[in-house]
């Protein structure tokens, strides 16, 4: 049996240095005057991309603020690499090369208990200082690079499912595009194009209120008894279907859903931003979840869920959500009768039918793809205490190749 060994911990101080000086936040309407190709990094991600950088290299960001840091439902570390900018709301820190490997921090990072050093409860805080104080198990450094290149190939089959999904994700939209906004579908070359309220669309295709082709918040009828899958604002994507990180709940109180419906964000900054998920993960087609409050459900009514869901991300529908958006600043929210004259083009059935026979394996696809995420991870967070413990015999190892599936 394999004897457990003991390294010492060091405050993370000791094993980094820290560029937070070199940070130059920029608000929102400046960004807007700087778009170009370089991401902007906030505390959790890149929520832009500008026309310039001021970091070159590889580095590790730490979220400095934000639900994040108490709640954990996103990494609290991350990598980012090249040329890219970033405001003041992440740590930048990068290892010293002769105490500390910059895969093994961040993982180490992901994995610590970082409750102690956070502060403030109404917007919780990692100030450097207590950045600096986090204390982390820093074997030798051999023993470090040999545990990172061993979560490293865990980290490339995730990165590979995220592409496969971010491809996945701008095929239905394009097709979308192609298909139902510039009518290139199969078979237009010889279509008869009509005038309509919305301008010249091919004939036989109707011009519809949305309300008449999705219904609006439908009523789903949910028992007080029971735990029900609940998601929160926080579990919708900006760029992608995918729902996850869902909580349990009881009670029946929240927004009501089930498979195959649109959850389509109502309040600022979220729909902004871009938040609007696909459900697909509940065990049958007759399950209900529960959700925000701040969720607009969307159902088909004569289209299809896939279609739905990719009107939902299309510009002209975000836009008119938009502009009916009102209340107090920062805290508006759309009105849902904006949707009431909404004006769409509704498609013959058999080619909604064909569209969505064509996009529904790739919704199906993302949907595995994120399973298959999970499972990685779940593994990959797993074997980090298990090799810092000795457990697992880090040098007994060979090296380590996976495959998708």
């Amino acid at each position: 049996m394999k004897m457990a060994v003991s390294w010492p911990a060091t405050e993370l101080g000791e094993a980094i240095e820290i560029l937070d000086s070199m940070r130059i936040p920029l608000s929102s309407r400046e960004r807007q005057l700087r778009q170009g190709v370089f991401p902007y990094y906030g505390a959790q991600g890149i929520i832009d991309q500008i026309d310039d950088y001021i970091f070159d290299g590889k580095f590790i960001l730490v979220a400095e603020d934000g639900e994040n840091l108490n709640s954990r439902r996103l990494p609290l570390a991350l990598m980012a690499t090249g040329k890219f900018w970033v405001n003041n709301h992440a740590h930048i820190i990068r290892a010293r090369p002769d105490i500390a490997d910059d895969v093994f921090l961040l993982h180490s990072l992901n994995s610590a208990d970082i409750k102690p050093y956070v502060t403030g409860a109404a917007q919780p805080k990692l100030s450097q200082a207590n950045l600096r104080l986090i204390k982390l198990v820093l074997p030798p450094l051999p023993i470090q690079r040999r545990i990172a290149g061993i979560l490293s190939a865990y980290d490339d089959l995730i990165e590979n499912s995220q592409r496969r999904i971010k491809i996945l994700e701008e095929m239905a939209r394009r097709l979308y595009r192609e298909w139902f906004v510039y009518f290139r579908f199969p078979g237009h070359e010889g279509c008869r194009f009509v005038e309509s309220p919305l301008g010249e669309i091919p004939e036989g295709w109707e011009v519809k209120k949305l309300t008449d082709c999705v219904e609006i918040n439908p009523r789903v009828r949910v028992p007080r008894e029971g735990v029900k899958p609940f998601v929160p604002m926080g579990c919708l994507s900006n760029d992608s279907m995918l729902i996850t990180d869902i909580e349990s709940r009881e009670g029946n109180s929240g927004s009501k859903f089930q498979n195959n419906d649109t959850l389509f964000a109502r309040i600022t900054p979220c729909l902004e931003n871009g938040k609007t998920g696909y459900v697909q993960f509940l065990p049958d087609w007759d399950s209900v979840a529960l959700g925000s409050t701040e969720f607009i459900i969307l159902r088909s009514k004569s289209l299809t869920p896939e279609f739905v869901y990719l009107l939902a991300r299309s510009d002209e529908f975000r836009g008119t959500a938009i502009k009916s958006m009102s209340g107090a600043t920062g805290r508006q929210r759309v009105q849902e009768r904006c949707f009431d004259d909404y004006l769409m083009i509704q498609p013959p059935q058999d080619l909604l039918d064909s569209f969505s026979a064509v996009v529904r394996p790739g919704f199906d696809m993302v949907y595995r793809l994120h399973l298959q995420i999970q499972n990685l991870r779940r593994t990959r967070d797993l074997l980090l205490p298990r090799l810092l413990s000795g457990q697992i015999d880090v040098e007994a190892l060979p090296e380590l190749e996976l495959t998708a599936s």
